[in-house]
């Protein structure tokens, strides 16, 4: 096993062109060719999550938080994060994080705070632009059912709750093939009319790789002529938070308490409760107040994140119960996602969950 084919598996599901511009995530210590003895998942990186790898032979830290994060123009020890670069180095341990692009999934971090709270109908809050592009093609009469079909099994043609979505017109194209060519139709050295059907589908862009390596397997001709464009359309399982409902409906204080059950909650910052029942919920982990208007836009119930400041909490404005649960309580989960992630790919290796509590936040009572 070598590293690469771990962070293949995470990147597959978390593509790393979905990180946010300001983030660092990727392999930050350690090269992709290493043998890897095991991974340790983790929400953050620690110099106990170090000796905890360490202690249970892995060199493959996978963590949410990248430890990497603010430019660095040297290594002396002088922080923490130099410190740990330094022993990671030391001890050929290799780091990887998986942050934002984590979070700008369906199925990822805020899937996690779904999940705990059992909530259905889900969609993105805020749905990320530029993530769908749409590929032209044109095909010969005899193979567009073959085209399309190894498309849409690699995925493309989903739109919203359809799948298989496409658009074809027929037509003809000529092409003269030269010297060297192998033509599937026509000869060489004369131009040839063939009965074609310009294709086109829309497809997810972390996917692209996917769709052009089916769209090139299963076309017959030798040259493809091809065009993808980007859209600006926003692709709706990308994208920052999840809103849902709650099965049924709650009253507000009865909701604060599932929530302080399920996350293990010591106290919970919130708004003033709101009158009736609650029943749909917009979640963000971790830092989420520029998400507020947009919870409000949907006419969210309830906003559950983290790290807000005094002022933000009026921008709920008697509308919505805003919460804030802590950063590390949002995304404490995380790390379960992480391990449940690659031991189902990998059940036979050393995936670990870390027993490591990285909370730096401490309540007094």
């Amino acid at each position: 096993m070598k590293i690469i084919d771990i962070v293949q598996e995470l990147e597959a599901k978390a593509p790393p062109m979905y990180q946010e511009s300001y983030d660092n995530s990727g392999l930050l210590t350690g090269s992709y060719d290493w043998d890897c003895s095991g991974v340790l998942c983790t929400l953050d990186v620690t110099e106990a999550v170090m000796e905890e790898a360490l202690s249970r032979n892995v060199n493959l830290i996978v963590a949410h938080h990248p430890l990497i994060f603010k430019g660095l123009k040297r290594l002396t020890g002088a922080n923490y994060v130099e410190r740990l670069l330094i022993k990671a180095i030391e001890n050929k341990l290799a780091i990887y994080a998986i942050h934002t692009n984590l979070d700008n999934v369906i199925e990822g971090v805020n899937a996690t705070i779904a999940n705990k709270l059992g909530l259905v109908e889900r969609s993105v809050l805020d749905p990320k632009p530029n993530t769908v592009r749409k590929l032209s093609v044109y095909v010969p009469q005899t193979h567009v059912g073959a085209v399309q079909d190894a498309l849409f099994a690699a995925g493309a043609g989903s739109i919203g709750n359809y799948t298989e979505c496409s658009f074809f017109a027929a037509g003809s194209g000529t092409f003269k093939a030269g010297q060297g060519a192998q033509p599937y139709v026509g000869s060489v050295g004369s131009r040839h009319v063939e009965a074609e059907v310009k294709l086109e589908t829309v497809y997810e862009v972390g996917n692209e790789r996917s769709v052009l390596a089916a769209l090139k397997i299963s076309h017959p001709y030798e040259e493809i002529a091809y065009d993808l464009y980007q859209l600006e359309n926003a692709y709706s399982k990308i994208g920052s938070g999840i809103v849902g409902k709650l099965p049924k409906p709650v009253n507000s204080a009865d909701f604060l308490q599932v929530l302080k059950n399920q996350f293990g909650l010591s106290l919970i910052r919130h708004t003033q409760l709101l009158p009736g029942t609650v029943q749909k919920v917009a979640v963000c982990g971790g830092a989420g107040s520029f998400l507020i208007n947009k919870a409000l836009a949907v006419k969210a119930d309830v906003f559950v994140t983290a790290d807000l400041k005094y002022h933000e909490f009026f921008e709920a404005d008697g509308r919505m119960l805003l919460c804030d649960i802590g950063h590390f309580e949002s995304e404490q989960f995380t790390r379960d996602w992480l391990t449940d992630v690659l031991q189902q790919k990998f059940p036979n290796f050393a995936v670990l969950k870390s027993v490591q509590n990285t909370n730096p936040v401490y309540y007094y009572f």
